[in-house]
């Protein structure tokens, strides 16, 4: 397995320019600023990755103020108490995405943080005392305690979230078994558990968060 100075390096010559890497490199929140942040917020960002999931992510956007109003502005409280009628109507909406499962899945979710509620915790509280260096029992988590966060989905609304995870984009697959740190497709948890290592090591090495060391391996690769 390489020195992540060799990854770094590389990228730097793909992009001609440390200013140019810089300004793609993404910045994790803090736990404090995830910990401000309101239960609707996430519910909001979590439903836009569910909807964005196979669909070109602008058109998805362009209809989000329609999917605000529809879901209450996410209010938790509300959105939890949405009938199966309520839900049904809202597939005659034709200002936002019917996709039976996925309405639905806004709902589950929103059970699902007012569970967390019931325990004592807002949804800022439990990305926010996640350690960075497991992140991938966190996406086991998410794929087990909510609707149709499981795949792909989990990480990227993390992302999106601002809490620190890597990503196993293809690029970064794809510089994982470049660099030495797996032979082919990371498959299975005791892979994913050993990808974690690595990444833990290049984090540490680098000194860089997790999303920052994910990005820099996609950018060290065609």
């Amino acid at each position: 397995m390489r020195a992540f100075s060799t990854i770094y390096e590389e990228a730097l010559f793909r992009l001609g320019s440390d200013t140019v890497l810089k300004s793609k490199l993404p910045k994790p929140d803090t736990p404090n600023v995830l910990r401000k942040k309101t239960d609707a917020y996430y519910l909001d960002l979590m439903s836009r990755r569910i909807f964005r999931a196979g669909l070109k992510h602008s058109m998805v956007d362009a209809k989000w103020p329609a999917f605000e109003e529809v879901f209450h502005h996410f209010d938790i409280a509300r959105v939890s108490q949405m009938s199966d009628d309520e839900l049904q109507a809202l597939m005659q909406d034709r200002r936002i995405i019917r996709h039976w499962g996925k309405l639905k899945a806004v709902r589950g979710n929103a059970l699902a943080i007012s569970s967390l509620n019931d325990e004592g915790k807002a949804m800022g509280d439990y990305l926010a005392e996640w350690p960075t260096d497991r992140i991938v029992l966190l996406w086991q988590e998410l794929k087990d305690r909510f609707t149709q966060l499981g795949g792909n989905s989990g990480p990227y609304f993390l992302r999106m979230a601002g809490k620190d995870t890597f990503l196993l984009t293809d690029f970064v697959q794809k510089a994982l078994i470049k660099w030495g740190a797996v032979k082919g497709k990371v498959s299975g948890k005791k892979t994913l558990l050993h990808v974690q290592d690595v990444m833990n090591q290049w984090s540490e090495e680098s000194g860089r968060p997790l999303c920052q060391v994910s990005m820099i391996l996609a950018l060290s690769v065609d």
